[in-house]
């Protein structure tokens, strides 16, 4: 689990950057539009870019710190062994959900690269916004199907 761990804080880390790149253009796109009448040409278009796979990449992080809506109004009331295999199941469904999430991004990604896809203004390609969901997919679907046969760590088999 450990391994799962360093690679969701990495991609954690890697969204955070992102989005720090985002804003930072976001600004500085601002800045020029109300000084100079200057702006950066496309900069929605690599925000939708980054933004999509900024999302992704939060995912295995949420996961993990089992940061996920979490509707307890009926099982309050039930064991924490219940509880805790209901957490279990839960977290065997979005394993398998993000799997399906991982299949088809990867099958959009390789439509968008054989068709040259690419954004209206930059021409920016569109496969590799797909390209960059995909292993953030598939990390947060091993996390989940680690976490339904294992368990969630010390402490947090009940819920919170």
């Amino acid at each position: 689990m450990k391994i799962l761990q360093n690679l969701a804080k990495l991609c954690a880390i890697l969204a955070g950057l992102l989005l720090t790149g985002i804003t930072l253009m976001t600004c500085i796109s601002l800045i020029g539009r109300n000084t100079t009448g200057t702006t950066l040409v496309g900069d929605f278009e690599l925000t939708g870019i980054a933004t999509g796979a900024a999302i992704a990449l939060f995912m295995p992080y949420c996961q993990i710190q089992r940061g996920n809506i979490i509707v307890d109004f009926f099982s309050s009331r039930f064991s924490p062994q219940v509880n805790g295999g209901l957490d279990r199941l839960g977290a065997l469904l979005l394993a398998v959900l993000f799997a399906i999430l991982a299949w088809r991004t990867s099958l959009g990604g390789l439509n968008s690269w054989s068709t040259h896809s690419e954004t209206q203004i930059l021409g920016f390609p569109e496969w590799t916004t797909y390209a960059a969901m995909v292993p953030p997919f598939v990390l947060t679907a091993m996390i989940g199907i680690h976490q339904s046969l294992f368990g969630f760590g010390e402490g947090t088999e009940a819920h919170a």
